[in-house]
């Protein structure tokens, strides 16, 4: 048999009132007790938004839910429509022209753009191919775009996947 003691505890009070208004918000005292009984807990969270798949891998690349890009030398819109989204790849740019390679990834609302992310080749003229890797998840509301720059002697290449709808119910892989 368990034995019950009780927790004085305001932070612990003032947590529970505000995640349970009902239970105790608004200035009502909260008694909290603990017990040195073991009480399973079972987690019912992936069920409960329609998916039997664990959230972490919900991100999972598939060959049937990626949509695959390798861009050079353009501006490609990447993703229009409204979700979240994980674009996983590589950036390679060969400095062979001297010139600073230029690859990024900007959110637009159809006004103004703003930078995710931008790489840039800065080594000295005939150097190695630099090559460096990105996987980031994006929000995109209704109007929102998100593009993708490759300068001439940029590759920029890999997949987006949504991975939520607008309202965040998950997609499975």
């Amino acid at each position: 048999m368990g034995q019950e003691y009780f927790i004085n505890s305001q932070e612990l009070q003032d947590k529970v009132a505000s995640l349970l208004p009902s239970q105790g918000g608004a200035g009502s005292s909260v008694d909290l007790s603990a017990s040195t009984q073991i009480v399973p807990i079972i987690d019912l969270t992936e069920q409960a938004e329609g998916s039997n798949v664990r959230a972490d891998l919900q991100t999972a690349l598939s060959h049937d839910t990626i949509t695959e890009f390798s861009l050079s030398n353009t501006t490609t819109d990447l993703i229009v429509n409204t979700g979240y989204y994980r674009v996983y790849g590589a950036y390679s740019a060969n400095n062979d022209a001297g010139t600073v390679g230029l690859g990024s990834f900007r959110l637009s609302d159809g006004t103004t753009n703003k930078r995710i992310v931008e790489f840039y080749n800065v080594n000295e003229p005939n150097e190695n191919t630099v090559i460096i890797n990105f996987d980031f998840i994006v929000f995109l509301k209704a109007g929102d775009s998100m593009n993708c720059i490759a300068q001439s002697n940029v590759i920029m290449s890999g997949c987006t996947r949504q991975i939520a709808d607008i309202s965040g119910n998950l997609t499975n892989p």
